[in-house]
């Protein structure tokens, strides 16, 4: 009677994974690689993992420079040191050391008050 039963008795497949697949046919909706496709892109393979972007030290620029003096006659350079706004930059933004910040501060404020610099954007030149 064992025999019989082992006759009758449909061959299973050695993997389980291969009965699913021939069990279940693909459906026209979706794609063989669609599974794949959602997966996110890979990174470029250009840059090295893990390293980010190293910010350059700012330095003073009349440090740097001793020909530059910070005059307030001379509303181009302090033009540089003010933001579109009209208000002065601070000196993490500029780079300036506290010494050369305190005399761009005071030449900015001499040169507005003699309407070399505007105080504001209304102030039109």
């Amino acid at each position: 009677m064992t025999e019989e039963i082992k006759k009758e008795a449909p061959a299973a497949p050695a993997t389980p994974a291969a009965a699913t697949t021939e069990a279940r046919p693909q459906s026209p909706s979706r794609p063989a690689g669609a599974l794949t496709d959602r997966r996110p892109p890979s990174r470029p393979q250009g840059r090295p993992q893990g390293r980010r972007f190293v910010r350059r030290r700012k330095f003073c620029k009349f440090c740097a420079d001793k020909s530059l003096t910070i005059d307030y006659k001379d509303p181009d350079l302090l033009r540089q040191f003010i933001t579109d706004r009209y208000k002065i930059l601070p000196s993490r933004v500029t780079g300036a050391c506290a010494k050369h910040q305190r005399a761009l501060t005071s030449a900015i404020k001499r040169a507005r008050v003699l309407a070399l610099v505007p105080f504001t954007p209304l102030h039109h030149d």
